[in-house]
């Protein structure tokens, strides 16, 4: 697949308020987004996200290392290279509140150059689009949240740029506005060919939306790899199991010599054991366990492993195998 936005060694520190002392924010870090797909940008506050995210839109100058938009360099072309990305900021920060719906998109077109008249049609098809249409008259400052929202995205694409990204973009929003947003963004992939970088705190939002994901902490990059090989590597067998009854001190201590993560839940009469296996083997293991005080078994529950809790493990580290190199 052909890159787009192309990010090769970048670094930035910031020197501390009155203080000598400088904080290394983003740590050499490399990485390509391709033509067409969707590339969750994540990592816990304070990781050099935002950082990065404000270097690709042009908004913090990088110390050393480079950021090519389309083949066009981001430092020494800067306005040429903008052209071709267009950034919805959380918090809906790319809009005016004291304009309505249609003069929004009238005024950020007339910003990139485009007449009133020239982009007409294509505000009417956006309105649609996005279901905004009975609302073009109205002040944004008194649309829900969703729609503002779904608004600063078709503010975005009127621009034209080939690379859109999305900083939050289903914070606050109710649960069907969100599934609503999701799937504009899908549609603008299929039918424009739009390539889209999102940056959320809403892990169920990369792992539906994301084909990969680039994973930032500590101004490093952790993992760049695809969404399902992800999903794959931490695919570990997770069992939630029911005991009519509780562990003895010696079973407790043997198991969690045996399964470290191993979480025990005691109640008046029953008690719940939540443990992950890796292999097959170790349930016999576990069971030899439970068999020393003839522990009754009322349930076994499999788990499933969402990408909020892969995320959670390569933050920590608890993997060797997601490696930044993958993709």
């Amino acid at each position: 697949m052909q890159p787009i936005v192309e990010v090769k060694n970048l670094k930035k520190s910031y020197k501390k308020r009155k203080t000598k002392e400088y904080i290394t924010a983003v740590n050499d870090i490399s990485f390509t987004v391709n033509k067409g797909e969707i590339l969750g940008l994540l990592g816990p506050n304070g990781a050099g996200k935002t950082t990065t995210i404000k270097m690709i839109c042009g908004l913090v100058k990088p110390d050393s290392g480079s950021i090519s938009i389309n083949g066009i360099d981001n430092q020494s072309k800067r306005l040429q290279a903008q052209e071709h990305i267009s950034a919805v900021l959380e918090g809906n920060r790319n809009l005016y509140w004291r304009l309505t719906v249609r003069e929004n998109l009238e005024y950020f077109a007339g910003n990139r150059g485009k007449s009133r008249k020239e982009v007409s049609t294509q505000i009417d098809d956006l309105l649609e689009q996005f279901n905004l249409k009975n609302k073009e008259k109205e002040m944004v400052n008194r649309l829900s949240r969703g729609m503002q929202q779904k608004l600063a995205i078709a503010v975005a694409l009127l621009a034209g740029s080939e690379v859109i990204l999305l900083d939050e973009p289903t914070l606050g929003l109710d649960i069907e506005t969100g599934y609503e947003v999701r799937e504009l963004l899908r549609e603008i992939v299929r039918t424009q060919k739009k390539t889209i970088i999102i940056t959320s705190h809403d892990m169920d939002v990369i792992q539906d939306l994301c084909e990969r994901t680039v994973i930032i902490n500590s101004g490093k990059i952790v993992t760049n790899d695809y969404v399902e090989n992800l999903m794959k590597l931490f695919d570990v067998r997770a069992y939630s199991i029911k005991l009519d009854g509780h562990l003895s001190e010696e079973q407790h201590h043997l198991l969690l010599e045996k399964f470290p993560q191993l979480v025990y839940t005691p109640d008046t009469y029953q008690s719940v054991l939540e443990v992950d296996l890796t292999q097959s083997q170790e349930m016999y293991d576990l069971f030899d366990i439970l068999k020393l005080e003839q522990i009754p078994v009322d349930t076994i529950d499999r788990k499933t492993v969402n990408f909020e809790q892969v995320f959670m493990k390569i933050v920590k580290g608890e993997s060797e195998d997601a490696i930044p190199e993958r993709a």
